[in-house]
C-alpha cells in the first residue's frame, strides 16, 4: 500500500502530523509512505523512520513570480514528482483549500476531514473519504484520529510517538550537558521580555548547565548574542532545521518561545518550556513524551517567576 501525506507547513504543524505516521506504519506495517510538504522544512519528515519519500514543493516562493521561467520549470519538476506514482490514499492533514489543491496533482483517491471537521470547509469537496475529528482536540491527536479512521484501523491508546531519528554528533556547547533558549518567533507579539530571558539564563547556569541561545535570522541573532553575552552563553553557528533538531536532541531542557523549534525539542522527548504571549496553547500546546509546559495565552503573557519555577522543577 502507498499513501501521500499532505502536510506542508508551518514547522509546529508538521511537527504535530509526525505521530500519525507512526500509528500509519505500526498498523500497516508493509505500507510505503511519501509526504508532501514545503521545502524549508522537509528535514523533519525527512527524519521519520518511516517516511520513504519527501517530495518538497516551494509554493511560497513561487507563488511571488508565477510567471517567470524558473518557476514555472521548477513546478513542471513539482508535478512529474507528484505523479511518479500511484497511490492507494492520498491523506491531506492540513485542511486548506490550498493543500486540497495540492493532493490534486497527485493519483490516487484523496481523504481528509470532514466539513464540520475541517479549517477550510469548501476543501472538503476535494476528497473522496471524508472524516468527522473534533475540533477541539490537540493537533496531534485530530491528525492520529483522521489517520485512523480514513485508513481504517484502531485508533492507539498509547501515548504519541514521534519517530524521530537523530545523529549521535550534533552541533553543541563546548562543556555539556546544555540547555538551549530559542527567544525568537515569526512575529513581534510573540516575543517575550529580553531581561527574562536573562533571567531564566542565569538560572540554568547556576543548575549547572551551559547555555546555548538559538537564532534564524540576522535580528534574531543580534538578539540571542545579546542574551548569549548578557549570561555567559554561547551562540552556535546557523543551523540548518535537521542541524537544530539534532542539538536539541540532546539538550538537557529547552526553553523556547511559541515555534517550531519548541515543538521539536518536545518531540525529541526533552524537557521543554514553551512560553505562549499571543496564542492559546490548548490546541496547540508543547508536547511530547518528556516533561513539558505550556505557560501563558491569548493576552496572557506568562510571568517571569512561572518560567523559573517550570526550569526548576525536577
Amino acid at each position: 500500500m502507498r499513501i501521500l501525506i499532505v502536510k506542508t507547513s508551518s514547522m509546529g504543524d508538521v511537527v504535530h502530523a509526525l505521530p500519525a505516521i507512526t500509528d500509519i506504519a505500526q498498523a500497516l506495517p508493509h505500507a510505503k509512505i511519501d509526504w508532501l510538504v514545503e521545502k524549508s522544512f522537509a528535514s523533519m519528515p525527512s527524519q521519520h523512520r518511516a517516511v520513504q519519500r519527501v517530495i518538497p514543493i516551494q509554493w511560497r516562493k513561487w507563488r511571488k513570480s508565477l510567471r517567470s521561467a524558473e518557476t514555472k520549470s521548477a513546478m513542471r519538476q513539482w508535478r512529474a514528482e507528484m505523479t511518479r506514482h500511484r497511490y492507494d490514499l492520498i491523506i491531506d492533514m492540513q485542511g486548506l483549500i490550498k493543500s486540497a489543491g495540492f493532493a490534486c496533482f497527485a493519483h490516487g483517491p484523496r481523504a481528509g476531514y470532514d466539513w464540520h471537521s475541517i479549517r477550510e470547509p469548501l476543501a472538503s469537496l476535494l476528497y473522496q473519504r471524508r472524516a468527522r475529528v473534533p475540533r477541539d482536540l490537540h493537533a496531534v491527536d485530530r491528525c492520529r484520529q483522521l489517520a485512523a479512521k480514513v485508513l481504517g484501523y484502531a485508533l492507539p491508546t498509547t501515548p504519541p510517538d514521534f519517530g524521530l531519528k537523530r545523529t549521535d554528533q550534533p552541533w553543541q556547547p563546548a562543556s555539556t550537558p546544555y540547555a538551549v533558549l530559542i527567544p525568537c518567533a515569526s512575529r513581534p507579539e510573540k516575543l517575550w521580555p529580553q531581561a527574562d530571558w536573562i533571567a531564566v539564563g542565569h538560572q540554568l547556569i547556576r543548575q549547572g548547565l551551559a547555555v546555548a541561545v538559538m537564532w534564524g535570522s540576522p535580528d534574531e541573532q543580534q538578539r540571542a548574542q545579546a542574551i548569549a553575552s548578557a549570561i555567559g552563553g554561547v551562540v552556535p553557528p546557523f543551523l540548518t532545521v535537521a542541524e537544530a533538531s539534532d542539538c536539541l536532541a540532546h539538550a538537557q531542557i529547552v526553553v523556547g518561545l511559541d515555534t517550531g523549534m519548541t515543538h521539536l525539542a518536545a518531540a525529541h522527548g526533552r524537557t521543554t518550556i514553551g512560553i505562549y504571549c499571543d496564542h492559546e496553547p490548548g490546541l496547540a500546546g508543547v508536547t511530547g513524551p518528556g516533561r513539558v509546559h505550556s505557560l501563558g495565552g491569548k493576552g496572557q503573557v506568562p510571568t517571569l517567576q512561572a518560567v523559573l519555577n517550570a526550569a526548576a522543577a525536577p
